[in-house]
């Protein structure tokens, strides 16, 4: 970290051996992205409940590189375990952080779209034609929801394509507009 860490705690005092704890665990913060320029930790304990005992709150902020990261509303009865989830939760949103500076966020392409352009209904079969022309092959267990009785020539769908045994195939048909 490029700013010394800043331990705060609200109702509680909190003993040598949890800070040298929050200590390690923000240093070790540094391992998942090292552009940490501060750090602040903030141990609350809200209210006392009569039946539920002391709950701590964990809350740990950090500014990095173009924002702020904070983890908050960690809660537990046990300081030390509300301390590891807080940390754990900010190991994550760190390294997150970091794949979206690498640019390396996986992106799920969407499903192609296409239209229904033949249906025999009586067979239980139909194509569908894709924007480029292509003419895929489609059973009426792949049409989801049990759509397949509903569907008219001209029906908007998305599909997933794979190869079956006398060429493509539309393993699973959407339908996107009537």
């Amino acid at each position: 970290m490029k700013v010394q860490l800043q331990i705060t705690a609200h109702n509680v005092e909190l003993s040598d051996f949890i800070k040298e704890d929050i200590r390690e665990k923000a240093e070790k913060l540094n391992t998942y992205y090292d552009q940490i320029m501060r750090c602040r930790v903030v141990v609350d304990v809200p209210h006392r409940h009569k039946r539920e005992g002391i709950l701590y709150d964990v809350h740990i902020y950090m500014t990095v590189p173009g924002g702020e990261i904070a983890i908050k509303r960690e809660q537990n009865e046990d300081l030390a375990v509300a301390i590891r989830d807080a940390f754990d939760a900010a190991r994550r949103k760190l390294e997150d952080y970091a794949r979206k500076q690498r640019k390396d966020v996986k992106y799920h392409e969407e499903t192609p779209l296409a239209y229904v352009s033949a249906l025999f209904h009586e067979k239980g079969y139909g194509f569908i034609t894709t924007p480029d022309g292509r003419e895929i092959y489609f059973h009426e267990n792949s049409v989801l929801n049990n759509e397949f009785k509903n569907i008219k020539v001209g029906t908007k769908v998305r599909f997933v394509e794979e190869m079956g045994e006398k060429g493509p195939q539309a393993s699973t048909v959407k339908v996107i507009e009537r």
